[in-house]
């Protein structure tokens, strides 16, 4: 309907596509001290989440925020009291802003929240034992246009993941770090 109103759009496939039912950015799984899965939370990962982008002018957030547009014609939550989502800005999306309305939250969640594994114990006490920062949000997708080849827009929802930088010093430069007002120094480029 868009494009035939002369609005560019496009279709979007996210892949590990998390659904924050609590919209507090993680998806969390509990487990017990034996390690059994508890169902404590309805967040779930889906294989994959397809939506639209159109591009607009945003008057109502400010020029920062122009651009491709989240617009989920299936959206599973209620936004505002109805079944919306959307138009989110990529822009805010990939920013954090998430604070904004049209369900900013919903969709940085979709593409970035933090899979995270607890351990709930019998007296309501729970533990974090596990993080995983890369699951969610991976090969943000559009096919190309004139072909049928596949156009990576990950970059338009989220940065770069940190990669972890693994090294090893001896033990006595560690322990020779420790005395007096010397440290070690480890810069990665």
């Amino acid at each position: 309907v868009l494009r035939s109103l002369g609005i560019p759009t496009r279709v979007i496939t996210n892949f590990n596509s998390a659904h924050d039912r609590n919209i507090n950015l993680s998806i969390d799984k509990y487990i017990d001290i034996s390690g059994k899965t508890l169902n404590l939370t309805e967040d779930s990962v889906w294989n994959f989440h397809v939506w639209n982008e159109s591009w607009f002018i945003r008057r109502d957030l400010g020029s920062f925020y122009d651009g491709w547009q989240v617009l989920d014609a299936t959206p599973q939550e209620r936004s505002k009291g109805i079944y919306q989502c959307g138009p989110a800005s990529t822009r805010a999306v990939k920013e954090g802003d998430v604070n904004l309305d049209y369900d900013s939250s919903f969709v940085f969640a979709a593409v970035n929240a933090d899979y995270v594994t607890w351990i709930h114990y019998s007296n309501k006490r729970k533990k974090r034992i596990y993080s995983d920062t890369r699951k969610i949000g991976k090969f943000i997708s559009t096919k190309a246009v004139g072909t049928n080849s596949r156009v990576d827009v990950t970059a338009n929802y989220k940065y770069p993941e940190v990669k972890e930088i693994s090294f090893k010093i001896s033990y006595s430069q560690y322990k020779n770090s420790l005395m007096g007002d010397r440290k070690i120094l480890v810069t990665a480029l």
